[in-house]
C-alpha cells in the first residue's frame, strides 16, 4: 500500500523490553507489513503523567497520524491507560472499543468485559488503545484497525479522514 500512514507504537508495561515485547513486535510487524510507515516505538512504564507525555508529543508531531497503545487497559491496580489517555482525546471513537470486544467475545468469552480497549481522535491524530496480550493485538489489528487504517478499505475508512488528498486520488 503506497498510501501508508506514518504509526508510532507504544507498550504501556513494567516488565517488558524490547527482547520480550511481542505485542508491540507483533503491531510493528504488522504495520510494515501493509505499507505504513513506523514512526516511532517506546516502551513506557504505567504511569499516567509519563503516558500523557509520550502521547501528547506524539499528538503534537504533525508527523505522527496514528497511534497504537498496546496494555494498561485492564483492571489492576497498575492499569492506567485510559485515565493517562482519555483526557487527551478531542474525539471519542466508541464504536472500536465495543468491535474490540465483541471479536474478543468469540475468542475469549465473557473475559472480554475486563477490557477497556478505547480509541479517539486529537489534533488530527487517531489513537487506538487495546490490551497488552498479543493476541488482543492481533484481534484488534485483523479485526479493526488493518481496514481501518488501509484508504481503499469500503465504504469507509480512517484514513481517508486523515488524508483528503489520499481518498481524492484512490477514488479517481
Amino acid at each position: 500500500m503506497a498510501d501508508g500512514l506514518s504509526i508510532a507504537v507504544l507498550t504501556v508495561s513494567d516488565t517488558r523490553n524490547l527482547e520480550n515485547d511481542t505485542s508491540g513486535q507483533f503491531l510493528c510487524d504488522a504495520l510494515l507489513e501493509c505499507g505504513h510507515q513506523l514512526s516511532g516505538r517506546l516502551i513506557e512504564i504505567d504511569d499516567i503523567y509519563r503516558l500523557r507525555a509520550v502521547v501528547s508529543a506524539w499528538i503534537a508531531d504533525d508527523s505522527v497520524e496514528v497511534i497504537l497503545v498496546t496494555g494498561g487497559t485492564g483492571f489492576t491496580a497498575r492499569d492506567s491507560t485510559p485515565e493517562a489517555l482519555v483526557p487527551l482525546l478531542d474525539t471519542p471513537i466508541t464504536g472500536f472499543g465495543e468491535l474490540f470486544r465483541q471479536l474478543s467475545f468469540d475468542e475469549i468469552g465473557s473475559s472480554t468485559v475486563q477490557s477497556r480497549a478505547f480509541a479517539g481522535i486529537s489534533n488530527n491524530t487517531l489513537v487506538f488503545c487495546m490490551p497488552g496480550s498479543t493476541g488482543a493485538c492481533r484481534t484488534a489489528w485483523n479485526g479493526i484497525l488493518k481496514e481501518q487504517l488501509d484508504i481503499h478499505n469500503r465504504p469507509c475508512n480512517f484514513a481517508e479522514l486523515l488524508r483528503k488528498d489520499l481518498h481524492e486520488g484512490a477514488s479517481g
